[in-house]
């Protein structure tokens, strides 16, 4: 219980919580929450009345809003890039059609002219 209660697990994840309090007693939750029913209210008791979280829960705190603004970002730019490819697929569609026409309206015999290249 102290160990938790001053931030240093050792075999929990170090939230104030009866799960993390169990594993790092080396216990099963239900033994605190049937059993040692008192254990389980002083615990309660003194996390109210410490009234701050251990430093390990703000670090995880902290990495946990940093790897959602991540998450954020690559999400959008996955959505940018589903939005690039849509385009491009939309550009090499009308060029295939375009294509096609000129092909078609070319003909057997028609001859293809280089348009004159301009100079700057």
């Amino acid at each position: 219980m102290i160990r938790l209660l001053i931030g240093v697990p050792a075999r929990s994840d170090g939230q104030l919580t009866v799960k993390s309090l169990a594993t790092e007693a080396g216990l099963k939750r239900n033994k605190l929450t049937h059993k040692h029913t008192g254990l389980k209210d002083l615990f309660y008791a003194l996390v109210k009345a410490q009234d701050t979280r251990p430093k390990i829960a703000d670090d995880l705190k902290r990495q946990n809003d940093d790897l959602k603004k991540k998450l954020a970002t690559v999400r959008q730019e996955r959505d940018q890039l589903d939005r690039d490819i849509k385009q491009l697929a939309r550009v090499v569609h009308v060029l295939e059609v375009e294509n096609r026409q000129l092909r078609t309206n070319s003909g057997a015999g028609a001859v293809v002219r280089p348009f004159p290249q301009r100079h700057p």
